[in-house]
């Protein structure tokens, strides 16, 4: 993978506008479009593709506009320590337990930005809430928070996300590209990096070695 990279703040990207309030199930919009908001895509053991094979996204925003997301299992050479220290951030109160933590790779749209998902509290000038259990924050007030020792008690961090324009995603699962299964926030902020694809799996009852190419989605 190459070098990580960030920029000095984190921006606002423009969301999906709508905050969305998802069920575990996938829930529908108005018109009976797919709403995977608060759900996890998990990338089928035949997908080749470079950046998203072996991957777990998880689904912040899915409209008309499209859906935003931020893969959690694929770290970057990044730990947070460096991220403070790349956007001189000074940390006065440690990073309580966070300092070795990798920076993941969100996905390829905006990789030279950082991009937060983390346990809902505080109010952030650029924050989507989820769910009660996540929220999606673009704003560096959250970094700044967490230099201050106020930050939020669960977070990932990542550098980039996840972006598919409308249909896309849809016409990707109809491919058996992914499965989805309504997202556990447990497997977001608590599990170790290597085991969140097989936990994610196991959402939907199946065994990754015993998984086929031809298998549909959830």
């Amino acid at each position: 993978m190459k070098k990580s990279k960030i920029g000095p703040t984190l921006p606002v990207p423009g969301l999906l506008q709508d905050v969305v309030d998802p069920l575990a199930p996938i829930a529908a919009s108005a018109d009976g479009a797919m709403n995977l908001a608060n759900h996890f895509l998990i990338a089928m053991p035949s997908m080749q593709d470079p950046v998203f094979g072996g991957t777990v996204v998880y689904v912040c925003e899915h409209n008309e506009n499209g859906v935003l997301g931020v893969v959690i299992n694929k770290p970057t050479d990044m730990t947070m320590q460096t991220l403070f220290e790349r956007i001189d951030l000074k940390v006065e109160s440690g990073l309580e337990g966070h300092d070795d933590e990798p920076v993941m790779f969100g996905g390829p749209v905006q990789d030279d930005r950082g991009f937060v998902l983390h346990t809902p509290g505080h109010h952030y000038s650029s924050s989507l809430t989820v769910t009660k259990d996540v929220a999606f924050t673009t704003s560096i007030d959250v970094l700044e928070a967490v230099a201050n020792g106020e930050g939020p008690p669960q977070m990932l961090v990542s550098i980039g996300y996840s972006g598919w324009s409308p249909g896309q995603l849809e016409d990707e699962i109809s491919r058996n590209g992914w499965l989805t299964v309504g997202a556990d926030p447990r497997i977001l902020f608590n599990l170790p990096i290597e085991e969140r694809y097989t936990a994610a799996m196991r959402l939907l009852g199946i065994d990754p070695l015993m998984l086929t190419s031809e298998a549909g989605h959830a």
